[in-house]
């Protein structure tokens, strides 16, 4: 009979090979789709490639898209490394946006050099707060984190349609989109490449990457984020405050999809619109997962989204393809990746009646 069984511990060549495997299936169905709707299917990849990797500008552009999504990746692997389940990057984000415009509102006039870190600041204690409170429904009240963190996510998505839809930070006169006015040159995050719109958010992404790797490998936090994720009995036996531990897991998580927020706000859009954000926490979680929970593989897994975001919207301009099927193709990729994640760490094994 064969069964299946968990792998204590994939090697990293098994899983390059599981995602270059779910890479091509991924595309292959792509490639079915395309047909099916009369495109030409290698124009269509050609136009794609062009469009995140083609030249520089590309590149740039890909490196702008996947900013937001190594943030909300790295919230990912903070609190999945302690089994802290939380789905609420989507949310922690939208928090940490709002954080940081309401911020601004009060810092009208201030130089960039106090009102960046101030704004910076302000987002990561309103997504931190947000992910802290669901820890907090955890450590005292055993409230399933998942089921917390999803309804705050709505929590905090229409609280910024309230205040967009005809609120209080509605532009005024505007028609086509639920938006804030633009904000103020002071307010923007610098460019770093003159020309492009790569901002200094992708830097700071960079350096959380890098903090999050000292971290979980370097810290006590760090050793008891790894022991409640592998056995938060022995870690309440040596002593820890498991509920605190969690709250912290939780608070560093959401300051961390809260930059998410800042970053497109302040660097690529200059004003708060709901819609830019939707989607970017959720993507983040497969980043995350993807990554093998580990802050390297974020950053790489977030470049490929980022760069399969910004091609595919090329590839909806130039080629023939219809606009519908982009996200479509965007969706099994990250199915066939999600599967990948899951299935290299099983494996098949044919048990015999000695075995049992």
């Amino acid at each position: 009979m064969i069964v299946v069984e968990r792998r204590a511990s994939a090697s990293r060549g098994a899983e390059f090979l599981a995602y270059v495997i779910a890479l091509a299936a991924g595309f292959a169905v792509s490639a079915l789709l395309i047909l099916a709707s009369g495109a030409h299917v290698v124009e269509a990849f050609a136009v794609l490639y062009e469009g995140a990797f083609g030249n520089g500008e590309a590149l740039l552009q890909s490196l702008v898209e996947a900013t937001p999504l190594m943030f909300t990746g790295l919230a990912t692997v903070i609190a999945f490394r302690a089994r802290v389940w939380s789905i609420g990057q989507e949310g922690q984000m939208f928090a940490g946006a709002m954080a940081g415009y309401w911020a601004s509102l009060y810092l009208v006039g201030v130089p960039s050099v106090i009102a960046l870190p101030a704004i910076i600041g302000a987002a990561i204690l309103g997504g931190g707060l947000l992910a802290a409170f669901s820890g907090w429904l955890k450590a005292r009240f055993d409230v399933n984190e998942i089921i917390s963190t999803v309804m705050l996510n709505y929590v905090a998505v229409y609280f910024l349609s309230y205040l967009l839809a005809g609120g209080p930070w509605t532009e005024a006169g505007a028609t086509s989109y639920n938006q804030t006015p633009v904000l103020a040159a002071n307010f923007d995050l610098p460019i770093l490449i003159d020309g492009s719109k790569l901002h200094i958010g992708f830097l700071l992404a960079l350096i959380a990457a890098a903090l999050c790797h000292v971290l979980i490998t370097r810290t006590p936090l760090g050793f008891e984020l790894r022991a409640l994720g592998f056995n938060p009995t022995a870690l309440r036996y040596k002593g820890a405050n498991i509920g605190k531990t969690i709250v912290v897991v939780m608070f560093i998580s959401g300051g961390l999809a809260a930059l998410a927020g800042v970053s497109q706000i302040f660097g690529v859009d200059h004003r708060l619109r709901g819609d830019v954000l939707t989607g970017i926490g959720y993507t983040g979680i497969i980043v995350g997962m993807i990554a093998a929970l580990t802050p390297l593989g974020a950053v790489i897994a977030a470049f490929f989204f980022g760069a399969l975001a910004n091609g595919s919207l090329y590839m909806s301009v130039l080629s023939d393809i219809p606009a519908s099927l982009v996200p479509a193709m965007q969706g099994i990729l990250l199915l066939f990746f999600l599967c990948a994640s899951v299935l290299v760490r099983v494996r098949l094994r044919w048990r015999t009646a000695t075995d049992e």
